[in-house]
């Protein structure tokens, strides 16, 4: 959540990208270390398919990020929600998807 949020934060204010560019960017960089935390630490996981299981963590994380941006959208945009207390609800929803997918599918 860190990552995420710091990235995205830095991303929008200092260096003035588009905030759901420096959105996008914030969970990419959170979801390449997740995957590693992931593997190591929280499904204590020693299959030796890395590629395997990096690409299905992809797919779950690009899917996250895609529910990310639209609870994003719904709660700014539609629902007058300050952008970063809508950052951190979408990131609580989308921790609770990625993990349950990647316990069913990844590890």
């Amino acid at each position: 959540m860190a990552i995420d949020f710091g990235a995205t934060y830095l991303l929008k204010e200092h260096a003035k990208l588009h905030k759901y560019i420096a959105n996008g960017v914030g969970f990419s960089l959170a979801a390449t270390n997740n995957f590693y935390w992931n593997k190591v630490w929280t499904f204590e996981d020693t299959n030796v398919e890395v590629t395997q299981q990096y690409l299905s963590f992809v797919i779950v994380s690009l899917i996250g990020l895609g529910i990310n941006t639209l609870v994003l959208i719904v709660l700014e945009k539609r629902m007058e929600v300050n952008f970063y207390f809508a950052k951190i609800v979408a990131i609580m929803v989308v921790v609770l998807w990625n993990f349950t997918m990647n316990y069913l599918f990844t590890f």
